[in-house]
């Protein structure tokens, strides 16, 4: 697009200056200048306007083709008018040739010049947005690196990423980018995904785990194997997101399409009835046509179908710089209808990873003391809870104590030797089987009512204390849920856990429906008997059980660790996997409508306001009449002003 405009300005400049040159007093050479010779001087703007109206040829493809379908489009205005202007000019030219020279200067080739060329303009102006939102998806999620190395038999060898295949067995050094999607088959290591969740702590690798292209590795070596390359990876699938988002026509693009369709064929019948009225009182050929063409050029709604289009690229190139990637024009158009937004509770609304919340010991007990004696139990254990401990010691730069003898005791917890003593970690139910005497029951009952899971440590068959792990609210749910509640929004939330769990949870953050124990493939139902109620329901989830729900709901938001499901399934990606880009994403289609409308308001406005000045209604009243390539330069200004209008989206803020 941009090449196009070039070719066209390129040519149009030169163009303007012969055609408009001398009458302002600026030289021309003698063999182009009109009194000299005007046949050359007429040849040579034809000369020149020929690669514009080539640069432009898709607005008569376009154009014309509707026009003949009885569906006429701005592409059809565009392509009446310039061509009339040229087709005008070479009746000019042949006059000339015949020794008419007073045609020199009535020739029209510079109108259809200008307008093709400030068209151009703001059809640039137009794909210019979409370069951007690509650019800001670039930004917020890095470029993937651009070499990899492929294991092959004993030899490492670096290729370029286009090579690599699925299957290929690639190396990882520390520091270096991920290249491609895969899965780890050999190593330890920890990956910084901040780049796609939004999560700052890097997150734990070992054989088995999933890894994602362009995030960091940190600090060990890995071995992995390709399981999605090229346009496959999920860097690949976002970028693709939003050029598709791009592409798409939102609901409220077709009110734009209609109303051309009423407007267009009003605005040829004025064209014609006002140059024939023109041409009847005798005015003559030229002033009809004139006044032909100013008809169509002002009438031109270029501003009417930037309208939708801009405000939609714009929108969803900040949504990618807030990183809420929106999927479609149609999901940027319905999000701000959402009544009820249902959230899944692990991993959205919780943070999906369990932390230490309470030390409770007995007979005045160190709190720190106890902490270490359990993390440096837990040390060799795998179980979430156990590292959840583990890592609660590491953030109190607790230093753990030496221990041997490790036991993992199945269902019910472990036992071992720490510095002499023998020591157990488990439920209620291993302190039972031991016969030791549980004397904080009723705290371990109040930390279970409140979704908090309750582990007791024993030294020697005495209960020293318990230390409660739970999977903890996210820092931002509390604050989103409310402002939720604040734009008059119903929030729901929808859980495997038991009623107790999802309850205490639903407590902290003031969630009005709380829908439990509900199996996986239940969530897309419980969302349809809630739009059943007739409310416009978002389902926002995390995990590839969400995804019937995310593809049920009227719109599916899925957060950054849901990457496989925010491809597939939902209409928006919250990136930074943080609840307040609901609240964004909402308030960003608020935003959008409201700008769709005002340029459509305005576009439709500005053209039916200029028409009866470019039909001569003042001049016949003794007012100004409206020189084509005048109307074409007022025409490009109701363009630049709508795409200014749609820019002032850039300046939302959450």
């Amino acid at each position: 697009m941009w090449l196009k405009f070039v070719v066209a300005i390129f040519f149009t400049i030169p163009l303007f200056y012969i055609s408009m040159g001398h009458m302002m007093g600026m030289p021309l050479p003698d063999f182009i200048n009109p009194h000299h010779n005007p046949l050359n001087f007429a040849l040579a703007q034809l000369v020149l306007t020929i690669p514009v109206v080539i640069a432009g040829y898709k607005f008569y493809t376009v154009g014309f083709k509707a026009l003949f379908r009885r569906s006429p489009n701005m592409d059809s205005l565009i392509a009446i008018g310039t061509s009339a202007a040229v087709i005008y000019g070479l009746y000019a030219v042949y006059k000339i040739m015949n020794g008419h020279t007073e045609y020199a200067m009535d020739l029209y080739f510079e109108t259809a010049g200008v307008i093709i060329a400030l068209i151009m303009l703001g059809k640039y102006l137009e794909t210019r947005s979409k370069g951007k939102t690509s650019e800001a998806i670039k930004k917020l999620i890095g470029l993937q690196p651009k070499t990899a190395i492929v294991i092959q038999g004993k030899e490492e060898i670096t290729i370029p990423i286009e090579e690599v295949e699925e299957g290929d067995i690639i190396l990882v050094k520390p520091g270096e980018k991920i290249p491609v999607d895969g899965e780890v088959v050999e190593g330890r290591s920890s990956v910084d995904e901040s780049m796609l969740t939004g999560e700052s702590i890097p997150v734990e690798k070992n054989a088995g785990d999933k890894l994602v292209g362009a995030s960091i590795n940190k600090n060990g070596l890995l071995k992995f194997k390709a399981t999605k390359v090229g346009k496959d990876t999920a860097l690949a699938q976002i970028i693709k997101l939003v050029e598709e988002a791009q592409g798409s026509k939102a609901p409220i693009a077709k009110l734009a399409d209609i109303i051309s369709g009423y407007f267009v064929p009003i605005v040829i019948a004025v064209a014609v009835i006002s140059g024939l009225l023109w041409y009847i009182i005798g005015s003559g050929l030229v002033f009809s046509l004139t006044i032909f063409i100013s008809v169509l050029v002002i009438a031109c709604p270029c501003a009417l179908g930037l309208a939708t289009p801009t405000a939609i690229m714009v929108g969803t190139g900040k949504g990618a710089e807030l990183g809420v990637l929106i999927k479609s024009g149609a999901a940027l158009e319905s999000a701000y209808k959402i009544q009820t937004v249902v959230f899944d509770k692990t991993g959205t609304i919780t943070q999906g990873k369990p932390k230490v919340t309470d030390i409770i010991t007995k007979e005045n007990f160190n709190q720190d003391k106890l902490l270490q004696i359990a993390a440096t139990a837990e040390k060799g254990s795998e179980h979430p809870l156990g590292e959840a401990i583990v890592k609660g010691a590491e953030e109190k730069n607790i230093s753990l104590l030496g221990s041997k003898e490790f036991y993992a005791i199945p269902g019910h917890g472990i036992e071992v030797k720490i510095e002499g003593d023998n020591v157990l970690l488990g439920n209620e139910k291993l302190m039972m089987n031991r016969n030791i005497e549980i004397t904080l029951k009723k705290e371990a009952e109040r930390l279970a009512d409140e979704g908090k899971t309750p582990m007791f440590i024993a030294i020697n068959e005495n209960l020293v204390g318990i230390i409660a792990v739970a999977d903890v609210v996210k820092e931002n749910s509390k604050s989103a849920i409310k402002k939720l509640h604040d734009m008059g929004i119903e929030v729901a939330m929808i859980t495997g856990d038991n009623r107790r769990t999802a309850s205490a949870i639903a407590k902290q953050v003031d969630i009005d429906i709380v829908l439990a124990e509900v199996l996986p493939q239940d969530k897309a139902n419980e969302v349809k008997k809630l739009q059943e109620k007739g409310k416009k329901v978002a389902m926002v989830g995390d995990g590839i059980n969400d995804a019937p729900a995310l593809a049920m709901a009227d719109i599916g938001m899925a957060i950054g660790s849901g990457t496989d499901v925010a491809m597939e399934s939902a209409d928006i990606v919250l990136m930074k996997s943080d609840l307040l880009d609901v609240v964004t994403a909402i308030k960003l289609s608020k935003s959008t409508i409201r700008n769709i409308k005002q340029n459509l308001f305005w576009a439709f406005a500005y053209n039916t306001a200029g028409i009866p000045l470019a039909a001569g209604l003042f001049y016949a009243l003794g007012g100004p009449l409206l020189n084509p390539m005048f109307a074409a330069a007022a025409m490009s200004m109701s363009s630049v002003s709508v795409v200014t209008n749609a820019l002032r989206l850039r300046r939302f803020k959450n």
